[in-house]
């Protein structure tokens, strides 16, 4: 089953495809849509996904990630998995798809957020954004906008982009907390200059913010 599934793949892998996500440090080239369409027919296979994650391909581990059982993992074992999840899109769909659903979701969360390496902890911000937006009691919202302001203009580009998706989104959900969040962003200037697409909303924290909370007044 394997061997079809990693042949069907490859009849998939489109170099322009490839292309274009290697700019951005995933080494496939395999229409995301294509693969979704993929893990819709195969449905949800546990020991198929295992296996396919074991090929360190990162489409197989892309399709495998779709087809996992979140709450089938262990804490160490999705630890294991995000160390050496190697390409950003395995990495933001392992958190994103599996991590978020699992029991050990906030055990995790608080060991990646202080973990010495800037991907990992980039993981523990991630989930740190995802209870900002969903379930923020207990969390430190100002403590947090502390160690964004101490420490984001600094940070490796990963680290960088999960920190600011935080601060943003303490901006967006949390009105008392608003102004010192805009504050911050215009302070620090980070992803002052991204380049944005027509249409797009800009990463840029004071942008983003603003233009969040127009479109929830809008409603």
């Amino acid at each position: 089953m394997v061997a079809e599934v990693m042949a069907e793949l490859a009849e998939l892998e489109d170099p322009k495809t490839r292309e274009v996500n290697e700019k951005h440090g995933d080494d496939h080239g395999v229409n995301l849509s294509k693969l979704r369409a993929l893990a819709k027919r195969l449905k949800t296979q546990q020991e198929l996904a295992c296996r396919l994650w074991e090929t360190d391909d990162t489409a197989a581990r892309l399709l495998a990630i779709l087809i996992f059982r979140p709450k089938a993992f262990e804490r160490d074992e999705l630890d294991v998995m995000l160390r050496e999840a190697r390409t950003p899109k395995v990495h933001d769909w392992l958190v994103n798809y599996v991590v978020k659903k699992n029991p050990h979701s906030e055990e995790l969360r608080l060991a990646w957020f202080v973990d010495p390496d800037p991907v990992v902890a980039s993981a523990g911000w991630a989930l740190t954004t995802e209870r900002v937006a969903k379930k923020p009691e207990g969390l430190d919202l100002a403590g947090l906008l502390d160690v964004v302001e101490a420490e984001m203009k600094d940070a490796p580009d990963r680290l960088q982009w999960a920190m600011n998706h935080c601060l943003a989104q303490i901006g967006i959900e949390h009105p008392e907390h608003r102004i010192h969040a805009i504050g911050i962003g215009e302070r620090l200037e980070v992803l002052k200059d991204y380049p944005t697409s027509p249409g797009c909303t800009s990463p840029f924290a004071p942008i983003w913010i603003t233009e969040m909370v127009r479109r929830q007044h809008d409603k």
